[in-house]
């Protein structure tokens, strides 16, 4: 048997003299640790004609049409899951059906098999098992648990797929992981699983070419990275103009040991490319749990999981939403590039607390198709402003302010990214073109007012500060404005607590980088002073300059107005009676005859 074996880490290019890859029956290519970059197609001829990735070995194409693969040899590519028999991994398959058809072919888990030497594998077995649960050790693959999602909103259009052969390329699906542990050790750097990191080895036609994913204007589709190679997700993302831009990515409690979907606590992180001179911004999923048809139901968790998104790693599933401008993207081998999973830039669902460091502020020369230059991309953090708020104290909900130079003040392809949780009962979100947004981009000016919206189902206590300003120092204060009041909290400094009433609050709050209060005040209202005197049961304004004053309200602290006192004469000092009023938190605002308005909190606390 003739073998080409490459063990070195290089890179090995098969150039325009080599624009066929043809491995002949009974030949083998086994790579470990390289990248295998193709400027043609692959023929891997006879049954026992094999291509062998190992150890973060990939195989890149270089085609800028579709595929033109084809033969009933197999490219065997290995990757692991990161959950146990009880929680879901989004995937994408690297290859479909090997047969001497040519171009790419449907996958299912019956391609999936146990890795048992470096090149030997045994194949998963895909039977139902009466547990519902995945086995490790011999590999077992729950079918019951494979469903894929295309252009749609609600949990009753996940489609079942089981065992069949029937994922086209581009097509995302769920897979449950796998119980039990398994020592074999196929030569990587650690054995099959070591406990809820089961490892899969992926043997077929390997995926090439443009490939065509539908999606619908306002509609979730499953996706993925479909390659044998990493993919730029930031570029595939900013390019494709019939989606929003943004990638959904699940994330599971892996604590939960139950298959009953009311017993589930997940949620999607949400990723934004910004621009190509970043990595972009990534908020962590928060956890809620569901009814039996699926209703989201309250935020449960605030698990912080922070992942490196930029690049997807093979096998690599996303939710994507498509807009009004067409019906289908395009993945293209444009985007695929040479890049291992790391903490910084690329990962499977693996914590970016693992073993890599930021040595450079930039990223290094990366192969890929397209020639972009990687070394232009900054590895420092996207400015911008974290602002998080604790809900009926439950969990934290987090949404990010970023700031790119080229954005706009609407709505911005690859920019701005729509709330993953609009239907959950308690949130909290940007409000944009009158939609629910966890992330939004602007150019930032001092002056401009950042429309933020709550929502509950009963009257709750809300509490918001800023969480973190990263690599930003333009914005010297961060307040959260009060319609309503008037006034100017704030949040950079504190927390501020108040109550949010049942429904949706829209339009009352505003986030803002000045407390405009502070510089439009003339002379005669700025010596107003507003006091509460709780011996005497009143509330006293002082207005020693004798500004005209056309409006006197009190609110409590949800909003409510509790009195409203007008055609008032111009006077020195006015009092007003609290006797009738409970304990507690009140706003007081005052609007003079040129509309300018003052805010002030008072509490009241009338002694019996």
């Amino acid at each position: 048997m003739k073998n080409l074996i490459l063990l070195i880490s290089i890179t090995l290019i098969f150039t325009n003299n080599y624009s066929q890859v043809f491995v002949k029956d009974n030949t083998f290519i086994y790579a470990k640790n390289v990248v295998l970059f193709d400027k043609g197609n692959l023929e891997l001829s006879g049954a026992n004609s094999n291509l062998y990735l190992r150890n973060e070995a990939q195989f890149i194409q270089g085609t800028l049409t579709t595929s033109t693969n084809k033969g009933i040899g197999k490219l065997s590519v290995f990757q692991e899951g990161s959950v146990n028999s009880y929680s879901y991994n989004y995937w994408c398959s690297p290859i479909g059906n090997a047969s001497a058809s040519i171009g790419n072919e449907p996958f299912g888990i019956t391609m999936l098999n146990q890795p048992t030497t470096v090149t030997a594998s045994s194949p998963a077995n895909t039977t139902h098992n009466f547990t519902y649960n995945g086995v490790a050790n011999p590999l077992q693959i729950e079918p019951y648990w494979i469903w894929k999602f295309q252009t749609s909103l609600t949990y009753a259009q996940w489609s079942q797929v089981s065992a069949a052969s029937t994922l086209a390329d581009g097509q995302g699906f769920t897979m449950k992981g796998t119980n039990g542990t398994d020592a074999t050790n196929p030569g990587e750097s650690v054995a099959n699983n070591t406990g809820s990191k089961q490892r899969y080895d992926f043997r077929g036609k390997p995926n090439d070419g443009d490939i065509t994913i539908n999606v619908s204007n306002g509609n979730l589709t499953l996706t993925g990275n479909p390659y044998p190679s990493a993919i730029d997700l930031s570029l595939f993302l900013t390019n494709s103009l019939n989606c929003t831009g943004v990638a959904y990515f699940w994330e599971q409690d892996k604590t939960v040991n139950s298959h009953n979907l009311v017993d589930y606590r997940g949620g999607y992180g949400t990723y934004s490319p910004v621009s190509r001179g970043g990595t972009g911004i990534y908020v962590p999923a928060k956890f809620y749990n569901y009814t039996i048809s699926g209703t989201q139901l309250s935020l449960i968790s605030s698990p912080n999981n922070s992942y490196a998104r930029f690049f997807s790693p093979i096998g690599q599933g996303f939710m994507i939403e498509g807009n009004a401008s067409g019906s289908a993207v395009t993945m293209k081998n444009l985007y695929r590039v040479y890049q291992k999973e790391n903490g910084l830039t690329s990962v499977f669902e693996k914590n970016n607390s693992s073993n890599s460091s930021v040595t450079n502020q930039y990223l290094p020369e990366i192969l890929s198709v397209s020639g972009f230059d990687y070394t232009t991309v900054s590895t420092t953090e996207v400015p911008q402003i974290k602002f998080n708020t604790l809900m009926n104290n439950l969990a934290v909900k987090q949404i990010v302010v970023g700031f790119d130079p080229s954005a706009t003040d609407g709505v911005d392809h690859a920019k701005d990214a729509k709330n993953p949780t609009d239907s959950a009962p308690l949130d909290m979100y940007f409000v944009l073109d009158s939609k629910e947004y966890i992330i939004s981009v602007i150019d930032f000016d001092e002056n401009k007012r950042l429309p933020i919206g709550f929502k509950a189902n009963a009257e709750v206590p809300f509490k918001i500060t800023v969480a973190g300003i990263i690599n930003f120092s333009q914005a010297e204060n961060v307040y959260l404005f009060d319609k309503v009041t008037g006034i100017y909290h704030d949040i950079k400094n504190n927390e501020f607590e108040f109550s949010v009433p049942a429904g949706v609050t829209n339009d009352r709050y505003e986030i803002t980088f000045k407390d405009s209060a502070l510089t439009t005040f003339t002379n005669s209202i700025s010596s107003i002073s507003i006091v509460q005197n709780n011996t005497n049961q009143l509330l006293k304004i002082s207005n020693p300059n004798l500004a005209e004053i056309k409006t006197v309200n009190l609110y409590d602290i949800s909003g409510k107005l509790i009195f409203s006192k007008t055609k008032l004469d111009t006077k020195a000092n006015y009092e007003f009676s609290t006797s009738s009023l409970s304990d507690g938190i009140y706003i007081v605002k005052l609007i003079s005859n040129d509309n300018q308005n003052i805010g002030e909190k008072i509490s009241i606390a009338n002694r019996k």
